[in-house]
């Protein structure tokens, strides 16, 4: 059964977390699901939901809005079961209605499932037109649901979990970090080759957790073992847990879920997201050292390397900006004045901490360019006398194809003018962004095992340089994101 509550800027957008757990003992796990889902809230605000097997029925709730909003006390109640997953959103393909809402169920070969995933699936269009013309229907825009129904279609001819994701990986390009359950009570996961988006995984004497992060399993008190291993299926049942990597690739870990996306109190893919963040601050300290009174973060992703720049340079740390935390998201606005109001309902300036000194101002990241001007407009106007803007990633140059909400080259305002053009537009007195050698060393990896596409163009798959290309040469039609071109 499917039941549906109704609900009561320029940063790059979240994308989604993804949830799965097992209870070999067969306790009811929907409000583990709950609270993971709390803990990976920040990856989605748009939609949420969780499914639940006893192994004998699958029960399903999801819809708009917020965890709690859409999983209340009676929907808790209603998922009884020991095996679950669940899924907040942000869309990156699809308008984001109700009916793209996460897991998405299906029957196949007399065993239903329920499937939810973290990723980006770049050649959707394509995928989906392939499908259609093989006689499938959809009744969403979700790559989840285009997931599934590949999956679907390759367990019809090879009733088996393993073979079935082996197939899926040879026609789905992307990144996907997928939990599934059935209604017989099997749990998979399974994550893309090069394991671009991240799906960790812990266990205890009683349950095995998947999550996006690994907040999901400090809020249940499940100790984290480790990462699911590039193109590797791990299968959960009541025959305990099987595991096999059945596509090879190299690993290409997303950049942005250090530099931004995942909580500063998480673990991927081996590296504490805290200590990347500290370590990027005192990369840029090191790379443009400043005569300064303070250093000041935007909220809130900037914290962490606010104090690595701090204790590299020896200047010390001021809450020069204050986020007001109870209010809905504010999207782009349309003109400068819009613009400049979003930024004062979500952020003020402490102004008898700005007023008179040189402020050294950090942030994550430059995407279009659109509230920066305001941001530094706000510190400004309390008063204060140098603003030095220190940005901890890279400039961004080209669009993602993986889950980040950067859909063209044109939005980016990085490709249209110089870091001197941009300081001058913002109003900045200095403008530093972060080396790709600094980023790539404050991250403690080889730049070979980084997806740093959208700042060099070296796409981790062959259909994302495709996309590159195409977009370059012909550019994209309005209101359609390339990967869900059809041609």
């Amino acid at each position: 059964m499917v039941t549906s509550y109704p609900r009561s800027d320029d940063a790059p957008r979240e994308y989604c977390g993804a949830f799965g757990i097992y209870s070999f003992s067969g306790k009811d796990v929907a409000g583990d699901i709950y609270f993971g889902l709390m803990n990976l809230q920040h990856r989605g605000q748009d939609s949420a939901g969780a499914s639940v097997s006893d192994g004998k029925r699958m029960r399903t709730v999801r819809g708009l809005g917020f965890v709690p909003e859409v999983l209340p006390e009676s929907a808790i109640a209603s998922l009884t079961g020991h095996v679950g997953i669940g899924h907040v959103r942000y869309p990156t393909i699809g308008a984001g209605g109700e009916e793209d809402a996460q897991p998405f169920m299906a029957e196949v070969a007399g065993k239903k499932f329920a499937l939810a995933h973290n990723g980006n699936i770049s050649n959707y269009g394509r995928a989906r037109k392939m499908m259609e013309d093989g006689g499938a229907s959809f009744c969403s825009t979700c790559d989840a649901e285009l997931i599934l129904a590949a999956y679907a279609k390759e367990y019809r001819k090879t009733p088996d979990f393993f073979e079935a994701a082996r197939a899926l990986m040879q026609t789905l390009d992307g990144s996907y970090s997928v939990v599934c359950i059935t209604d017989s009570g099997e749990l998979i996961a399974f994550r893309d080759p090069h394991s671009i988006r991240p799906l960790c995984w812990g266990a205890d004497k009683d349950r095995i957790v998947f999550a996006s992060e690994s907040v999901a399993l400090d809020i249940i008190k499940c100790p984290l073992t480790g990462d699911v291993a590039p193109g590797e299926v791990i299968v959960v049942s009541k025959d305990g847990v099987k595991r096999k990597v059945v596509a090879g690739g190299k690993p290409r870990h997303c950049m942005f879920e250090y530099v931004y996306f995942s909580r500063p109190d998480s673990r991927i893919d081996g590296k504490w997201v805290y200590e990347v963040r500290h370590n990027l601050g005192r990369q840029l300290a090191r790379a443009a050292p400043v005569k300064a009174d303070f250093v000041v973060a935007v909220p809130d992703t900037a914290r962490s390397a606010v104090e690595g720049y701090s204790q590299e340079s020896g200047i010390p740390v001021a809450e020069g900006l204050i986020k007001n935390r109870y209010i809905g998201r504010t999207f782009i606005m349309p003109s400068q004045k819009k613009r400049e109001d979003a930024v004062r309902i979500k952020l003020n300036a402490v102004k008898h901490v700005v007023d008179g000194k040189r402020v050294v101002l950090i942030d994550d990241s430059i995407v279009r360019g659109t509230t920066m001007g305001p941001i530094v407009k706000l510190v400004r106007d309390a008063g204060a006398k140098e603003i030095h803007l220190r940005i901890t990633c890279p400039p961004i140059m080209a669009p993602c194809f993986y889950g980040v909400d950067i859909p063209t080259y044109k939005e980016l305002i990085a490709t249209r003018k110089s870091v001197e053009e941009i300081r001058k537009a913002i109003g900045a007195d200095s403008l530093v962004y972060q080396t790709m050698d600094g980023l790539v060393s404050s991250i403690g990896m080889k730049k070979e095992e980084l997806c740093t596409g959208c700042l060099d163009e070296q796409y981790p798959t062959e259909f994302g340089m495709e996309i590159s290309r195409m977009m370059k040469a012909a550019g994209s039609r309005d209101g359609i994101r390339a990967w869900e071109e059809k041609e």
